[in-house]
């Protein structure tokens, strides 16, 4: 019988691993990966915000579980049904994890406004971190990822793909790249008291950013996490059975803007 990880063991594995007191950090997981642990998903979420303590913060990644294709919102009878978005019950896309959902719904989280760049975020900096969320280019300039850079934050990849690196998408945002995508497109919100369309603008995330990137035959995010990797951007460990990594944010974006950079050049 294999004998679950605890509490306390993962918090002695994520202080190994470099995660301190008082740190903001922006957590990816694949819980599957921890192998078993006693408690489950509380117990690693109580873990993390044990580990940076009252003076610390806690934030992930959420999008939203919309259950729509964009086909979806052509069709007058469907559009008419899709859901109109509210971030105090909007759950968390399941292709985030459980654990996104889980800090979603943990007493004293902060959801940002943006439905589908929306961040979450618990402890010191919450609210900062999430206020003013702007519906143009939300993985820009003023966005919770932005302000994770600018605060020296870090970023944990608990058993999480160094595919899923999302801050990678604010470094999509500020290279300097020929033929950037964008799609602009509408979702359903709750505007004085009404439900209103709403326009958003975006750099597409839904594959790398240009022709270019989508022809390669390897991920981006995954080379430009594994460069870190072997430059000491990053430091790898393990949380309970899962091989992690822990990056710093400043240095990790840096990183990712001069490799995008350089490969198109």
């Amino acid at each position: 019988m294999t004998t679950p990880a605890t509490r306390t063991d993962l918090r002695e594995d994520l202080r190994r691993l470099g995660l301190e007191e008082g740190d903001l950090v922006m957590v990816h997981a694949g819980l599957r990966s921890l192998g078993p642990v006693l408690g489950g998903v509380n117990t690693v979420a109580q873990a993390l915000l044990d580990t940076l303590g009252r003076r610390g913060t806690l934030m992930a990644y959420l999008d939203w579980e919309i259950g729509a294709e964009p086909e979806d919102f052509e069709d007058a009878r469907l559009r008419d049904e899709i859901p109109t978005f509210d971030k105090r019950t909007a759950r968390a896309s399941r292709d985030h994890g459980i654990l996104a959902e889980t800090l979603r719904t943990w007493p004293g989280a902060v959801r940002s406004d943006h439905p589908d760049a929306g961040m979450v975020a618990i402890g010191a900096r919450a609210e900062w971190l999430c206020a003013d969320h702007s519906f143009h280019y939300g993985y820009g300039p003023g966005s919770p990822l932005a302000r994770l850079v600018e605060a020296g934050g870090k970023v944990l990849m608990l058993g999480a793909p160094l595919e899923t690196l999302t801050i990678l998408h604010h470094a999509e945002h500020l290279a300097d790249l020929p033929g950037k995508r964008v799609v602009r497109y509408q979702r359903p919100l709750q505007v004085g008291g009404e439900r209103r369309w709403v326009d958003f603008e975006e750099f597409d995330t839904s594959e790398p950013v240009t022709d270019a990137l989508r022809a390669s035959s390897v991920d981006p995010f995954t080379r430009i996490g594994e460069q870190c990797l072997t430059e000491g951007i990053g430091r790898s460990g393990s949380v309970a059975r899962a091989v992690s990594h822990l990056f710093d944010a400043r240095r990790l974006l840096r990183r990712g803007v001069e490799w995008l950079e350089a490969y198109h050049r």
